[in-house]
């Protein structure tokens, strides 16, 4: 409706609205959080989780009708049939912008439960946002650089008590646990010096993976394998909110957890070696479907 607007005019807009959606929202998440905090009772607490999530999905719904109304993206979105707003999920995703959160929060707002990542411990700290993913239940991870472990062995293994205690949160509620298992955005220089064997892909990290999977033990009931292609090529936000995003293709594939994909991915050789396996077979699938998703565009997707 408004994408046809003057830059000049459509662009300081779109960041005020998206500003003052974050305020109202953030504000909103502050008031409930800390009547949440004050309440004795289980029951009453858990009802105020329910309505942070319900103020969550409205900030996301919002930000998705200003994306709507200032920008002229066509959506290909295939495999959202037969998901379950009421199920658990672990969401696996390429990596290659800041943009793909925006565009897995469009794809799945309200269609599965809401979608929850491993942030970084300095996050917290992010003006609003930090102590609004908090407020969410965000879960914040202090990793530890090579040289820090080696000074201090004692900090080893400190991340995956904080998974683990993370998983067990989430076990209680329903959930949809985000995993960008390259760990990193894609990049043509990370590419060539992993030496990735994908074309479209960095080597992914299967040991998170695994842990998150143990962890939350039978809480999860599908895997969504999400990649995402923009044919444009490599966008920022700043793409985005200029409107410079013309099309965005996504693809899911529901795939089930199998109880092999459960074990002891430390102490366990043999099942190291068979979720390895694992993760490279999904790897190069994944890597072939998104050579096809990078071709023309398909007839038979559908816009969201």
């Amino acid at each position: 409706m408004f994408a046809s607007l003057p830059r000049l005019i459509r662009v300081p807009l779109v960041v005020l609205l998206l500003t003052v959606n974050v305020v109202v929202h953030v504000l909103l998440l502050f008031a409930l959080t800390l009547v949440k905090l004050v309440l004795p009772w289980r029951a009453a607490r858990s009802a105020c989780s329910h309505g942070l999530v319900a103020i969550a999905e409205s900030w996301i719904g919002f930000n998705n009708l200003l994306f709507d109304l200032f920008t002229r993206i066509r959506w290909q979105v295939e495999g959202l049939d037969g998901l379950r707003p009421d199920g658990n999920y672990l969401v696996l995703c390429n990596h290659q912008s800041w943009v793909d959160i925006p565009v897995l929060q469009k794809v799945f707002n309200r269609r599965i439960p809401f979608l929850r990542f491993f942030l970084k411990q300095q996050l917290i700290w992010v003006p609003l946002l930090g102590p609004a993913w908090w407020a969410l239940d965000f879960p914040f991870m202090k990793r530890y650089s090579r040289e820090t472990l080696e000074r201090h062995p004692e900090l080893r293994g400190k991340d995956m008590e904080a998974t683990r205690r993370a998983c067990e949160k989430f076990r209680r509620m329903q959930v949809s646990v985000m995993n960008f298992a390259e760990g990193t955005r894609f990049t043509p220089a990370k590419h060539d010096a992993q030496a990735s064997p994908y074309r479209h892909l960095l080597r992914p990290k299967a040991g998170g993976l695994a842990f998150v999977l143990d962890a939350m033990g039978d809480a999860l009931h599908a895997i969504l394998d999400v990649s995402i292609v923009y044919p444009e090529g490599p966008c920022s936000m700043k793409d985005l909110v200029a409107g410079r995003v013309h099309e965005v293709r996504v693809h899911v594939s529901e795939r089930p957890i199998e109880a092999s994909l459960r074990g002891d991915y430390e102490a366990d050789p043999v099942f190291r070696e068979h979720f390895q396996t694992w993760v490279n077979e999904l790897w190069r699938a994944k890597d072939a479907c998104i050579e096809r998703m990078s071709g023309p565009a398909s007839e038979t997707a559908r816009g969201d």
